[in-house]
């Protein structure tokens, strides 16, 4: 297979699997902590010539789940005040922390999955919509985005 084809190969399962392709999500996180890609890779806990393979599409998935892991940490922790702000020191903060982060995925804890952001997310939520609404909604995304749909219902029914 020539290199176009098994880069476009690579792209469609990049979209398959992590919803869109890596080299996207690597380059907001290098624009949001205005770092550049080496070093967003030694954060990740992963080589850059291995980051840029997989950003352009020569390589399809991150085979170790721990850099996965880093890797959602980090876009988790752009929404935090500090780094949405800008502040330089929030964002070294939050990239040392992913970067000493030792995650491990197993079925009994997701390492990316804090509950402070769901949580968050939980209380806007029922701020600015009715029970009712957000179970609509649910059931809209239920098949395409399960993981949204369980967050729109635990806003609905608190006790869930």
């Amino acid at each position: 297979m020539e290199d176009h084809k098994i880069v476009q190969r690579n792209l469609a399962l990049q979209r398959e699997w992590y919803g869109e392709p890596l080299g996207d999500r690597v380059r907001r996180l290098v624009v949001a902590f205005d770092i550049s890609q080496a070093y967003l890779a030694d954060v990740l806990g992963i080589s850059a010539p291995m980051l840029s393979q997989v950003m352009s599409g020569r390589r399809a998935k991150i085979g170790n789940p721990a850099v996965l892991a880093r890797l959602i940490m980090l876009e988790r922790k752009i929404l935090t005040p500090g780094v949405a702000s800008g502040d330089r020191t929030a964002m070294q903060q939050a990239l040392d922390d992913v970067r000493e982060s030792k995650p491990t995925v197993d079925r009994e804890a997701l390492p990316v999955h804090d509950g402070r952001a769901d949580v968050a997310a939980v209380q806007a939520l029922r701020r600015v919509a009715r029970p009712e609404d957000l179970t609509r909604a649910a059931e809209t995304v239920r098949d395409h985005h399960p993981w949204l749909a369980e967050l729109l219902r635990r806003a609905a029914f608190p006790q869930v």
